[in-house]
């Protein structure tokens, strides 16, 4: 048998010729001990010089980011750190940000001596390309629900008007007239369905896939989803306002889903609104949650229906004012992606009055010390 090699040269060949940063930090020396070479490629500094440094790098971390790297680096010091990623922003000195990730590894190599490293990688263009995804997507959502509901109305109208003439000559007894009445009719409706169906499958899709969550600074995406409705105002006729703090607020979620469940929500808020009403969606930041509240002054629940509306296929169905189709599944899906978020949904509402939706998610683990939520 061939005597064992020693794989420490291939994986010292190895770690030298990653394009990625890996390093290894010794908290009692408060030191990195090891960096390879891709530290002076990606990040621009001298290997030889990294403990001083480190200052340099730290004070170039974006503000937003500075409690909850802190946060994590007291758990992962205490071996409690249960992310795998972590994604951060540096400031280059024109301001520009520059995205990171890193997936941490703790080792305890001795009774009381323990090393912390990982692997720190550039991500700056992903995260680019991702939030262009993710504001295009947002902005596609409301556009669909806005279109939906312009473009429906004037088909449920012209429904409307062929019904009334099929009464209006249905004693002329003419067949070829009778049908061609039953084609606009039969178009009309179908036509109507085609586009709810098609804005309802989309949301129905959203809660078919598993969690993705990230850091997201939840302020910035409901403006952007907001402007698309505030744009339409003229469109849907209604008037739409926004209230958020100027700070932004941070919270760990799948920002897809949760965008789609804001979006239902401010969808069913135009459904039951009257021409000329007005909604309103708030967000603001509490003790240990982030509250988004969606009201409107329209038609509201009736308290009869009200008990079973986040029931799946529940009776509380209703079309909207302009005759709008729903599936009884929207309200059940909400309270899903909300309850996959550890949060909670629940509504107000008198009839003639309107409505209003609070939902609550927890806090980013950086706003909570010790990295857990209160009870």
């Amino acid at each position: 048998m061939s005597p064992m090699l020693d794989p420490a040269p291939f994986f010292q060949d190895f770690v030298e010729n990653l394009s990625q940063v890996f390093f290894v930090y010794d908290p009692d020396a408060h030191e990195v001990v090891f960096v390879n070479a891709a530290y002076e490629h990606l990040m621009g500094g001298n290997r030889k010089q990294v403990n001083q440094e480190l200052p340099q790098l730290i004070a170039r971390l974006h503000p937003d980011d500075r409690p909850y790297l802190a946060n994590c680096w007291r758990r992962w010091q205490r071996g409690r750190l249960e992310e795998k990623e972590i994604e951060f922003r540096l400031l280059d000195p024109d301001g520009a940000e520059q995205w990171l990730q890193l997936k941490p590894y703790r080792q305890q190599t001795g009774t009381e001596q323990e090393l912390l490293g990982g692997f720190l990688d550039v991500i700056t263009s992903q995260k680019e390309y991702i939030a262009n995804a993710d504001k295009f997507n947002a902005k596609k959502n409301a556009t669909l629900e806005i279109l939906s509901h312009d473009l429906a109305g004037p088909f449920i109208m012209l429904q409307q008007l062929a019904e009334y003439m099929g009464e209006q000559v249905s004693s002329l007894q003419n067949e070829s007239l009778n049908e061609m009445i039953r084609i606009m009719q039969t178009t009309c409706k179908d036509s109507v369905d085609l586009i709810r169906d098609f804005v309802d499958q989309e949301f129905l899709d959203s809660a078919n896939v598993e969690l993705k969550t990230e850091r997201v600074d939840m302020v910035e995406r409901v403006q952007q989803m907001m402007n698309s409705y505030q744009q339409a105002e003229s469109l849907v006729d209604k008037h739409f306002q926004l209230i958020v703090p100027q700070e932004p607020i941070y919270i760990s979620l799948d920002v897809n889903k949760f965008m789609q469940v804001l979006n239902n929500l401010m969808s069913n808020a135009v459904k039951f609104t009257p021409d000329g009403g007005h909604i309103t969606l708030t967000v603001a930041q509490e003790p240990t949650t982030v509250r988004f509240t969606v009201a409107d002054d329209g038609i509201g629940i009736p308290k009869a229906l009200q008990a079973g509306l986040f029931d799946r296929f529940t009776k509380a169905r209703r079309p909207g004012l302009r005759g709008e189709k729903t599936t009884g599944l929207g309200m059940s899906i909400i309270k899903t992606i909300v309850g996959l978020h550890q949060g909670h949904i629940w509504f107000e509402s008198e009839e003639g009055k309107g409505s209003t939706f609070y939902i609550d998610i927890p806090l980013d683990l950086a706003s909570n010390p010790d990295g857990r939520q209160k009870a």
